[in-house]
């Protein structure tokens, strides 16, 4: 009996792996390009390899607008332009979003506000690829769920 609880919970647990991992897939193959402007942060550690430690102009941008220091985490609306760019437009009071606004979710952490993820790793000896990175570039579906699929110089 224990053997049959047991494969039957860890079947249930493949199957909610997998269903997660195809939700992902189905972002960045079908999802809408948004592009955060990066503000630059080291980009290296000796334990986990190469990285490139990530913080977001829109941050700095929301964090100077008025927002109760009470809410640790939430949602922003942001406005993308004709580049894919977003910049910010207020924080999320629940009034519906014009077509070119999407919701962002943020956290307050002791060092601001903050838009996960805040790091991008990539394959050891490729740090030249990245170093001149500006913008992030993520995948929104329409529930504003993101994943960020890499960093480029340019827009387009």
């Amino acid at each position: 009996m224990r053997l049959k609880i047991m494969i039957g919970l860890t079947v249930l647990i493949l199957l909610v792996l997998n269903y997660s991992i195809y939700q992902k897939e189905e972002i960045i193959d079908k999802g809408e390009t948004v592009l955060l402007e990066l503000a630059p942060v080291d980009p290296r550690s000796l334990i986990q390899g190469d990285y490139m430690r990530l913080r977001y102009v829109i941050e700095n941008v929301a964090g100077d607008a008025n927002a109760s220091p009470d809410v640790k985490i939430g949602y922003m609306v942001i406005k993308v332009d004709a580049q894919q760019i977003a910049r910010f437009v207020r924080f999320d009071d629940g009034t519906p979003l014009a077509e070119d606004e999407k919701r962002l979710y943020y956290h307050r952490s002791y060092r601001g506000l903050k838009i996960v993820p805040d790091s991008f790793f990539f394959q050891e000896g490729h740090a030249d690829r990245y170093e001149n990175a500006r913008y992030g570039v993520f995948k929104f579906d329409n529930s504003g769920n993101h994943i960020l699929t890499n960093l480029v110089d340019t827009p387009g």
